[in-house]
């Protein structure tokens, strides 16, 4: 495993060895997933601090929901529904919280918070701002490749390479962001699991993530309970499975053991305890002498 270390303020990230795991704290009515589970503070804060219990490197807390053919909520709605929980675990907890936003002014909001790492879905597109707001607090950023948005990415996404035509939006994006300020040692990549691509695609990312090596950055995966193991596990058709079904919660950790052996430094996903044992074994397996 190629190593890397990133370290910020009073924090680092070391990926060297061992795998990191993003526990995912989604404080929305609506994600695909756990929508309204933990829309009330007092739940919020409950599970983050059960996430981190059971292994979680970093806590990736988003207020909008990013799930196929969501509706963008305004700036206004995701700081009410972060900014408080963020502030409350900032002195509780003692991983690095990561605010996944588009959105600028949430992101400082957050960063005011406590957060200390923005997860832009948009790879900095959808909010000319937030390039500038990263470099101005020195945080690390998290760039995600995404065809379309959220709203349409799944009607038609097509590519001719899917693997070349992402590893060159990432190259392009982590440029653009060291243009605009941000040091390069403070970037990570995401190839967007499930963001605008078909099963298809996902699974030849998936079986291709040796070949985002060439950026020597940090890779990010985040393939938990998504679309594509649900359909894949299903079998045939559109048939597919309930997100938090015992399958797909197993699925994933084939995909997570999959992502890491490809190369994978952090897996986002929502079963941290679960994730922790994969990662166990997978860590062992690519560590072993040849």
């Amino acid at each position: 495993m190629t190593g890397y270390r990133i370290s910020w303020n009073d924090r680092q990230l070391v990926m060297h060895g061992r795998t990191l795991i993003m526990g995912i704290l989604n404080i929305t009515p609506d994600s695909f997933s756990d929508g309204g589970r933990f829309e009330d503070p007092e739940s919020a804060i409950a599970q983050a601090e059960k996430l981190v219990a059971d292994g979680a490197d970093i806590l990736d807390i988003g207020g909008e929901s990013t799930r196929p053919f969501s509706d963008p909520v305004p700036a206004a709605v995701e700081i009410e529904r972060t900014a408080p929980v963020i502030q409350a675990l900032a002195g509780r907890i003692n991983v690095p919280i990561s605010i996944d936003t588009t959105k600028a002014k949430v992101a400082e909001a957050a960063l005011a918070a406590g957060a200390s790492i923005i997860n832009d879905i948009s790879a900095l597109q959808m909010d000319p701002q937030m390039a500038s707001v990263a470099a101005d607090a020195g945080v690390p950023v998290i760039l995600m490749h995404m065809q379309g948005n959220p709203k349409t990415m799944q009607e038609a996404p097509a590519y001719e390479d899917v693997t070349r035509e992402v590893v060159d939006f990432l190259a392009d994006a982590a440029q653009t962001a060291e243009e605009n300020g941000i040091a390069r040692e403070r970037v990570i990549v995401d190839p967007g699991i499930g963001f605008g691509k078909t099963v298809d695609h996902n699974l030849t990312l998936i079986h291709n993530l040796h070949r985002f090596r060439r950026l020597n950055l940090p890779l990010l995966v985040g393939p938990s309970r998504k679309a594509f193991i649900r359909k894949t596990l299903a079998g045939s058709g559109d048939d597919t499975l309930p997100a938090d079904s015992p399958e797909v919660i197993a699925g994933t950790q084939a995909v997570v053991a999959a992502s890491v052996l490809g190369g994978a430094h952090i897996i986002r996903v929502h079963d941290v305890a679960a994730a922790r044992i994969t990662l166990m074994l997978a860590d062992a397996i690519k560590n072993a002498p040849e």
